[in-house]
């Protein structure tokens, strides 16, 4: 990050205005969708880094595709001619930084002699005092440039290259100075005003509005500066707002204009991609990072963006690839670890993504998703006092004043919480206890909500007990044979539940857990057939439908303790009077999920009929005006003005979409839950799932798109491939005996067993 920082004074003194758009509009871009797109997550944190280090204006320290624009030196502040700055590093792109006085009188007058600063005037004299003052600027000396600007401006109030100049030194002193802000716009729009056909004072004010949030008025500016004088800098400049605004066709477009005047743009070639990525067209978008990276081999953003959309692809080899590329480039490249701890994190492999989040803090201390990401992979490795030490770093960041905070501040004290509740279990016998029913009420509300932990008179879990030890690792080869054989049947099943499809990364910790999962089902169904109860809760009682899902709930819970896994039945009751929603957003505005993409249609569809069959009922006058309009409907979009012919359909939409989903009785995790409580189901009636779920397919939309159980029961025995279950699982353990407590539970996940995958398993 330092080397951005010099960047900025020795580009012709040009600073990385990219730099300061793209920190603007992070917190925008990032709404809700850190998860499925981290790109935008990571501005957000950018943003919050340059609030930290006090670095919110000025020249700040621009992350890392800010850093390529610096590279290109071509920001219209001091933009003076662009052979002289084409390279980072090279000597006409030098630092003018000097207190030396002499030095400073002998750099003005060569800028003046060349004419090398904005509005030139025919006077020498005049010329040598406007080349001092710019000198100033270029020595970080801004309030001595104004200074001297304001001197020259007294005896010519309309000279225009002093007002420019006075408004650059008042942006360089630091927008987060409202008072600087609005001078140097005060003085930008006055030289608009002498010179109105200057593109270039159109441009420097766009990037003196966008940080401030005014993004419209930034885009009329580039718009205007475009219509004098259009250029490759100036579309990419636009493009680049319309991308943080989201509006990611329009700046696809901006970008393209940009790449057809000019070709050789590895940046805007990223960018076009990332258009792509957010849009959900990740083949596109792969294809343009790649073409970004023959323009520039060692182009480290391009290979982090390439292995984040191959982790998008559900692709962890090509993944693991590409961030390794960009790691080779640079070892200290903190975004990249990050994205590659965190896929590490999803894909299972715990201990190898808390290695990437440690060396992301070495780097960066106060980087708040690697310092949450490290407590939560020791808690999930059952390492609860390293877990929970992290965790309250996280909750002492608190937020400046006017920041809006990180979502990892709001989740960490969830997180602590339930760290030490499971904790003070490890080595409680499972069914003597209820996460249910022992967390409180309305911290399982505001945590299944995502809410801000604000909650009256919550009384904190106690803290951890010295006498509990930390999780052990527990070696494969310890088990005995049958249990290990017992474990390598549940890694197959597991992943017979993985989702081949764009946004689902293989996870084989999850894997594991709801393969034991589906084996626990089974055996505790049979044994229910033989005796008919179960000990549950600390009390023995006949077994009910939800016991089975109880078990399932379990395993999923401790395969990942980020995620609230709760029933919504035991939430407080004035909670659910208010309605729980669970979202699935297919597509918000230009951003789509690419996990659910091939439904789309599906959904599309399914609307369209529901709209019919409202008109039907209660508009059968306007039912064939309604029918035509459908028939033109191939997008969101199109929809609009037929939802608009009354408010009723609006609401009967907003309603499906709502019973539609809350159907689903857990706040997370139902879909995988249910499908293992399915397979454990069917071996105990005697038959075994061997297929795998179709690529592309998703069993929850299926049963959600399916016209009735029949229908979803039909499709799902297609790929199902059910047979008759081998006599082999009976000679199985018994999971609940092989892991009667958490401790257990978590060993048995960490633990290695590559071995299953060289040894011979029975054919079952």
């Amino acid at each position: 990050m330092a080397s951005a920082s010099g960047t900025c004074r020795r580009c012709c003194w040009g600073t990385v205005a990219l730099g300061l758009l793209v920190l603007l509009g992070a917190a925008r871009a990032a709404l809700d969708l850190s998860e499925q797109y981290p790109a935008l997550s990571l501005l957000k944190q950018e943003r919050h880094r340059q609030q930290r280090q006090g670095q919110a204006g000025g020249c700040p320290q621009a992350p890392d595709w800010g850093e390529q624009y610096s590279a290109e030196c071509d920001s219209p502040l001091l933009h003076f001619h662009e052979s002289d700055c084409e390279l980072r590093g090279s000597s006409s792109c030098e630092s003018l930084l000097s207190l030396n006085t002499e030095k400073i009188l002998s750099q003005a007058k060569s800028l003046a002699e060349q004419k090398r600063f904005p509005f030139a005037t025919d006077n020498d004299n005049t010329n040598e005092d406007l080349a001092i003052a710019y000198v100033l600027i270029g020595s970080g000396l801004y309030d001595e440039a104004i200074r001297h600007f304001s001197t020259m401006l007294q005896e010519d109030p309309e000279l225009v290259s002093a007002i420019y100049g006075r408004g650059i030194a008042y942006g360089k002193k630091g927008l987060h100075d409202i008072n600087n802000a609005e001078l140097a716009l005060y003085e930008l729009s006055r030289v608009i005003s002498l010179e109105p056909d200057r593109p270039e004072v159109f441009e420097q004010r766009a990037e003196i509005l966008s940080p401030l949030g005014r993004i419209s008025e930034a885009l009329a500016d580039l718009t205007k500066a475009i219509q004098l004088q259009p250029s490759a800098r100036l579309y990419r400049h636009r493009g680049t707002l319309y991308f943080i605004s989201e509006d990611y066709a329009t700046a696809h477009e901006d970008f393209q204009r940009s790449l057809e005047l000019n070709k050789n743009q590895p940046v805007a070639i990223l960018y076009k991609g990332l258009t792509f990525f957010h849009r959900g067209l990740l083949k596109e978008a792969i294809e343009s990072f790649k073409e970004a990276l023959k323009q520039k081999a060692d182009f480290i953003d391009a290979y982090k963006s390439l292995g984040q959309a191959y982790r998008e692809l559900g692709n962890f080899d090509a993944a693991t690839e590409s961030f390794q590329k960009a790691l080779l480039l640079n070892q200290n490249h903190v975004q990249t670890l990050q994205l590659r701890g965190m896929m590490l994190y999803h894909h299972g492999s715990l201990d190898e993504a808390l290695k990437n989040f440690k060396r992301c803090l070495q780097l960066e201390p106060y980087n708040e998703v690697c310092q949450y990401m490290k407590g939560l992979s020791h808690v999930a490795m059952g390492q609860f006092y390293e877990g929970i030490k992290a965790q309250t770093k996280v909750m002492l960041n608190d937020p400046l004043p006017g920041q809006k905070a990180s979502p990892e501040y709001l989740k960490v004290k969830y997180l602590r919480e339930y760290s030490r509740y499971l904790h003070a279990h490890l080595d409680t016998p499972l069914t003597e206890y209820n996460v249910d029913t022992d967390l409180p009420g309305n911290f399982k509300d505001h945590w299944a909500k995502n809410l801000p932990f604000l909650i009256e008179d919550y009384e904190e879990q106690p803290g951890l007990q010295p006498h509990i030890k930390d999780v052990l690792f527990q070696n494969f080869e310890s088990y005995k044979p049958e249990v290990q054989e017992l474990v390598c049947v549940a890694d197959r099943l597991g992943s017979l539940m993985q989702y081949e499809t764009p946004g689902f990364l293989p996870n084989k910790r999850m894997h594991r857990a709801m393969g034991l999962a589906a084996l626990e089902v089974m055996q505790a169904v049979q044994r229910t057939w033989a005796n008919s109860k179960v000990r549950m809760n600390g009390k023995t009682r006949l077994m009910q439908w939800r016991d089975m899902f109880d078990i399932a709930v379990k395993w999923r819970r401790i395969a990942d303790p980020d995620q609230p896994v709760l029933w919504l039945d035991q939430m407080p009751a004035r909670s659910l009077s208010r309605g729980f929603n669970n979202h699935i957003n297919l597509i918000r505005g230009q951003v789509i999920n690419m996990r659910y993409l091939e439904y789309f249609e599906k959904i599309l569809h399914f609307i369209k009929d529901r709209i019919l069959v409202y008109h039907g009922a209660n508009n059968p006058k306007g039912l064939l005006e309604v029918r035509e309009a459908l028939e033109n409907v191939h997008k969101v979009e199109d929809l609009l003005p037929i939802m608009k012919e009354a408010d009723a359909v609006c609401n009967l939409i907003l309603s499906l979409v709502y019973y539609f989903y809350n159907l689903m009785p857990l706040s997370r995790g139902s879909s995988v839950i249910a499908y293992s409580v399915i397979m454990g189901a069917l071996m105990a009636s005697g038959k075994e799932v061997a297929g795998k779920i179709p690529k592309g397919k998703l069993v929850d939309f299926e049963a959600m798109t399916a016209p009735g159980s029949e229908a979803f029961s039909k499709i799902a025995r297609s790929w199902m491939n059910l047979q008759s279950i081998s006599p082999s699982y009976k000679s199985l353990p018994s999971v609940s005996e092989s892991f009667p407590t958490l401790r257990t539970m978590i060993e048995v996940l960490n633990a290695d067993s590559s071995r299953c995958l060289k040894r011979t398993i029975v054919a079952v």
